[in-house]
């Protein structure tokens, strides 16, 4: 039995069943969902599924004729789905057990995010691989970013921010938190001086949970779609950037993986970046 949850556990699951079909998917709903470089899911059959808690703290962004992204109203994190006839799909990062089944391919690699290169030996599919019948959808519409400006907003395109010039650093974080947090492999954060960035719209539809356990933690959501949005701290200079809610090109490219003592045993890094343990030196 593999066991998974939510950041804040007000969701939690288990799985009895085989997890299957395992992929990274690089498509800007997933990206923006997520707010990370892609996504990664598995299946299992409806009767190898089930809940450990009510129900009562999901909420559901549909995000395209039949298809629902659910996620803990509390927290944030995106938890499993059950909109599809026989199957459940797990977020991989809720888990937190090793699972057994491995990725498979990256899907939906034509839409990858500007500043995310696709590397290792998994095959690649610009939409879904063969076999799959099922019609993609054309990457939503957002609204340029002014000169000079890097942009960036939620699924459902409510909240928006902008950033002045471009964003200082990305760091790849395999810290369990950001996992469980973001629902995936990793969170891939920027960060930004406070004095450069700006919300444009949306404000009043964020949320913000903070890990009690944690220093600083916290995790900002858009709390019609569930997209995890920039934070901002008092005590802090900077605002963190989740990247995946990035509009466009940055103007920069990720530095490092960070706290990889912590990655998840069904991670494999393909990359040639600098690897720590825990936090890069400055």
């Amino acid at each position: 039995m593999v066991r998974g949850r939510c950041l804040c556990g007000d969701v939690a699951f288990e799985v009895t069943g085989d997890i299957g079909m395992v992929m990274h998917c690089h498509c800007s709903m997933c990206r923006k969902f997520h707010g990370s470089a892609f996504a990664t899911h598995g299946v299992v059959p409806t009767d190898g599924f089930g809940w450990r808690s009510s129900q009562d703290s999901i909420r559901r962004y549909v995000s395209s004729p039949g298809g629902a992204r659910p996620f803990c109203r509390r927290c944030g994190s995106n938890v499993p789905s059950d909109h599809l006839p026989g199957v459940v799909v797990i977020p991989l990062g809720n888990l937190d057990d090793d699972p057994g089944a491995r990725p498979l391919a990256h899907i939906f690699a034509a839409s990858k995010a500007r500043w995310y290169d696709v590397v290792g030996d998994l095959p690649r599919y610009d939409v879904y691989p063969p076999g799959i019948d099922a019609m993609a959808l054309p990457d939503p519409v957002r609204e340029p970013a002014a000169t000079g400006y890097v942009r960036g907003s939620c699924l459902c395109g409510r909240v928006a921010y902008d950033i002045e010039g471009t964003i200082d650093r990305i760091h790849h974080c395999h810290c369990s938190r950001c996992r469980r947090a973001r629902s995936a492999a990793h969170a891939s954060n920027g960060f930004v001086d406070s004095a450069r960035f700006r919300i444009l719209h949306g404000e009043d539809l964020l949320e913000s949970y903070k890990l009690p356990e944690a220093e600083r933690f916290t995790q900002t959501f858009c709390r019609e779609c569930g997209s995890v949005m920039p934070r901002t701290r008092p005590q802090r200079p900077y605002v963190v950037i989740p990247m995946g809610s990035i509009d466009g090109e940055p103007g920069v490219r990720p530095r490092a993986h960070i706290f990889v003592g912590s990655k998840a045993l069904w991670y494999e890094i393909a990359d040639a970046l600098p690897q720590y343990a825990e936090y890069a030196p400055e």
